[in-house]
């Protein structure tokens, strides 16, 4: 996986970290900062990516099925508003392992979202939760790169990474 990748991911991550409730939602923000947070005693995310992604389905807010899947990551593209530390979500996107396709899995969950005023919040829990931000990306881009048609019109957008490597990157 590329750097270029990796921040992409990074990206995706950072939308469903948000402190706005899911179009009235906000159980189904709770799960997905849940699985992104990081429990230092534990070492691990206190959340389910699987869980939290699974309840955006059930409420329609994303496909029972990812929009598409890039080397280990599952992407999905949200299908009506919901936000993350008030900027709209775009795409919420999980890693993990199917089966073996080479180097190397990162297990953890990511976000993008359009930024709408303040990163200050979005910052705040990156560094909290030993997660990565990247600004100013391309998503609709990217996503075109591996195969996965969008609308996603310009503009300025921020990724955050949940993931094994994030925790690693960033200790705390």
């Amino acid at each position: 996986m590329t750097m270029h990748h990796a921040a992409f991911l990074g990206l995706f991550a950072v939308a469903l970290c948000g402190g706005a409730a899911a179009a009235g939602n906000p159980d189904l923000e709770d799960g997905l900062m849940k699985a992104m947070k990081f429990d230092k005693a534990s070492e691990k995310r206190l959340g389910s990516s699987g869980k939290a992604i699974q309840a955006y389905m059930k409420a329609g807010y994303v496909n029972p099925r990812p929009n598409g899947r890039a080397d280990y990551t599952d992407y999905y593209l949200l299908n009506k508003p919901a936000s993350l530390f008030g900027h709209p979500l775009v795409v919420i996107e999980e890693e993990y392992m199917t089966r073996y396709a080479g180097c190397c899995v990162s297990k953890g969950v990511g976000v993008t979202v359009s930024v709408a005023g303040s990163l200050g919040a979005l910052k705040k829990f990156a560094a909290e939760n030993r997660c990565t931000i990247e600004e100013n990306i391309d998503p609709g881009k990217e996503l075109r790169s591996f195969g996965i048609k969008n609308t996603l019109p310009k503009g300025k957008y921020v990724s955050l990474s949940c993931r094994v490597r994030d925790a690693e990157q960033n200790p705390g």
